[in-house]
């Protein structure tokens, strides 16, 4: 662009901050994924053990005998499957757990994204259903989690029960709350809209939001459950990664 000997000091200023926005957004769309998730690849102490599937290890477990009931978690975009214990605190010990991995955390390999998420999500719940025929099978969303619970919600078999923690109503709608600058909801290339997926189900939902969550504002867990007739809200005292030490957090049927 030229700009003629003319051109006021402000129209100069006006372009130049013009060209540094476009250079902005342009590296946040191009490198979005790095800023949504953060997989870890390290080997944790934990009374979870590796969850197997067709030779492939898929999550980690507590596996119970004859289980009550079975419990499939999709964790948030921190850290890897077998750093999710703390769960079991807010559990019933007549429950089993299972905790997806997500490709391209842990050992697993892949890419994360949408599509695989949900695409792994899709095949743990089939594996369940599969193995525990006459249990009742439920989903534990948390945070990004959430994205794949609310899509296995919208399955012609869905889950018997949804529990969600430090949820959002769409992801696009807390990618704004952080970067109102930038036209996100455009840009976004994993946009979960849990409202849509969770419209159809009939199903007990309940929902936990969190009073000082600085990452998915409570907000957005209030919103879900407006537009969820059945849905059950509960608010939590803490942030965003507080809720397992909550009493009134109980994962059960």
């Amino acid at each position: 662009m030229r700009l003629s000997r003319k051109t006021k000091p402000w129209a100069t200023l006006a372009v130049f901050a013009a060209l540094v926005y476009l250079a902005f957004a342009l590296l946040v769309g191009l490198n979005q994924r790095s800023f949504l998730y953060f997989p870890t690849h390290e080997s944790a102490d934990t009374p979870l053990r590796p969850w197997v599937v067709k030779g492939e290890i898929v999550g980690d477990c507590r596996v119970v005998a004859q289980p009550r009931t079975v419990w499939l978690m999709t964790h948030g975009n921190g850290g890897q499957a077998d750093g999710r214990s703390y769960v079991l605190r807010r559990m019933s010990g007549a429950d089993s757990l299972y905790v997806l991995e997500y490709p391209g955390y842990g050992l697993r390999a892949g890419s994360p994204s949408r599509e695989s998420f949900d695409r792994a999500a899709l095949a743990a719940y089939q594996a369940l259903r599969e193995e525990f025929p006459r249990t009742p099978v439920c989903v534990l969303g948390e945070s990004l989690g959430s994205g794949p619970a609310a899509y296995l919600a919208s399955l012609p078999q869905p889950p018997d029960k949804v529990v969600l923690v430090v949820p959002f109503d769409s992801l696009a709608s807390v990618a704004a709350d952080h970067m109102f600058l930038l036209p996100v909801r455009a840009m976004l290339q994993d946009n979960w809209d849990n409202i849509a997926a969770l419209k159809s189900y009939a199903g007990p939902i309940e929902i936990y939001g969190a009073i000082d969550d600085r990452i998915i504002g409570i907000e957005h867990a209030r919103n879900l459950a407006a537009h969820l007739r059945a849905a059950k809200f509960t608010a939590l005292d803490g942030g965003h990664n507080d809720w397992s030490n909550s009493e009134r957090v109980r994962i059960e049927r």
